[in-house]
């Protein structure tokens, strides 16, 4: 016997979860599909371990008491694993099994069109099941790059998964990457005391970013002690060839780097291998897929999350989650991915949406870019901190294009600004906008006031 079910889904991330729920909502009999943790990483490894641990750091930076055991034991408390190994998902399983779908633990491929079999997670009596869906969604989410890089394979290397979850501070930590994660978790080990050092190849931390976050968000980890390597690469790795049986890692520049923890945080992949889409036609190129602008790769056949892009963020992954539902439901809805917020909760917070002035004017957008300095206007007074809020405008129809922030409170600021890029709201409307006062968003309804009276006069 074939269950069938009106929708399937593969991966029980945030995504997969989105979906599982509104589609119960709906009255869709729904299958979820997951060969892990149900929730996904985000509850487990990635943003609320960290965000938790962030707060930690910042209330054992500023001398409250939150010393490393009491981070640990908060930080397990947050993902369910408290005096366990592993942590349980069950609170999820329960939740989605209310909503109406039907959880399966396993592994899934597809074997034709609407059909798929499911293996089971761990050995056991069950063998493999089969499943028909009218619609299939692939929420498979991602994991950590591991390079070809020589010696890694010789150590016990780090993860964002053993970076969120350790127990024990390390004996010095060499971060490969500086993006997101790796400031993240850098600052987190720092604050606790830990000789941290990133390696980045790009000549500024956090590079997808304004340079002027960059800028102080790179400051604000050095005040920490961070040590900063940029513009280099990692070469290979000698395990337990350093001081005290730390590992060494060969850079680039000649020079080496040493830690007992080698945090990996040099990007995501897709784990698409195991799903045969060739099955239904779909050809997997550089490890990624292409969707058209419903979410489709194939006949009733959609990605979401990370699988889909173009950013991965969990917030992202709900709104596709959802998406991908009403579409398969009818709704006629299509997706609206160009005002996406990004936000990294270092000290200094990073935010923004949209476009960089360059990144604009290649696209043929007649782009200007207004700066207020953060840490001169009131909030950075009272805060006792420093940052921006930069503003890219289009002079030929007055609309915000992008908006980029660092300093106290951004991650909340920048929402005003995602609104006005998705809507494209006219700077004059943000200017006459009322802010309250002292806060970030008001400094960013002064770079408004600042474009819209550059803007009236006359050329």
């Amino acid at each position: 016997m074939t269950d069938h079910y009106d929708i399937a889904i593969v991966g029980a991330g945030a995504a997969g979860e989105a979906a599982a729920h509104l589609a119960g909502s709906r009255g869709a009999r729904v299958a979820i599909i997951e060969r892990d943790l149900f929730g996904g990483g985000c509850p487990y490894w990635q943003c609320m371990p960290s965000k938790a641990l962030l707060h930690a750091a910042a209330v054992h930076h500023r001398g409250g008491d939150f010393p490393w055991p009491k981070a640990s034991d908060f930080r397990d408390w947050m993902i369910n694993r408290e005096k366990i190994d592993y942590p349980d998902d069950s609170s999820h399983v329960r939740e989605l099994k209310a909503a109406g779908a039907v959880p399966i633990r396993g592994s899934a491929r597809f074997i034709g069109p609407g059909q798929l079999e499911v293996a089971p997670a761990k050995p056991g009596p069950d063998g493999i099941q089969g499943l028909e869906a009218d619609h299939v969604i692939v929420a498979v989410g991602s994991f950590s790059k591991v390079p070809a890089l020589p010696g890694l394979d010789g150590i016990e290397f780090w993860t964002n998964k053993r970076g969120t979850a350790t127990r024990e501070l390390p004996d010095g930590m060499v971060v490969l990457g500086g993006g997101p994660s790796g400031v993240e978790l850098a600052q987190v080990y720092a604050r606790y005391g830990v000789p941290v050092t990133i390696v980045h190849p790009r000549d500024r931390v956090h590079d997808r970013e304004h340079p002027r976050s960059s800028d102080y968000l790179g400051r604000g980890l050095k005040r920490d002690g961070v040590t900063l390597r940029l513009g280099i690469r990692a070469v290979g790795v000698r395990a337990k060839a350093g001081t005290n049986g730390r590992h060494v890692v060969d850079l680039s520049d000649e020079s080496t780097a040493e830690g007992e923890a080698i945090l990996l945080t040099i990007g995501r992949e897709i784990p698409l291998d195991d799903l045969n889409l060739g099955a239904i036609g779909v050809e997997v190129k550089d490890g990624r897929v292409r969707s058209d602008d419903y979410l489709r790769i194939a006949p009733n056949v959609y990605v979401v999350g990370d699988v889909a892009g173009p950013e991965l963020h969990t917030h992202t992954a709900h709104y596709q989650g959802e998406m991908a539902v009403m579409i398969a439901l009818g709704d006629g809805s299509k997706p609206d991915l160009h005002a996406i917020p990004r936000a990294t909760y270092t000290d200094p917070e990073t935010a923004s949406v949209g476009l960089m002035v360059d990144q604009a004017k290649e696209k043929g957008i007649d782009a200007v870019e207004f700066t207020q300095d953060l840490g001169t206007s009131a909030k950075g007074y009272v805060a006792q901190a420093e940052g921006h809020i930069t503003i890219v405008v289009d002079r030929a129809n007055h609309t915000l294009v992008g908006a980029f922030m660092a300093g106290p409170a951004v991650s909340e600021a920048i929402h005003e600004a995602v609104l006005a890029v998705k809507a494209g709201i006219r700077i004059e409307v943000l200017a006459d906008t009322i802010h309250a006062f002292p806060t970030a968003s008001r400094v960013f309804g002064t770079a408004c006031i600042e474009a819209a009276r550059s803007l009236a006069k006359p050329s």
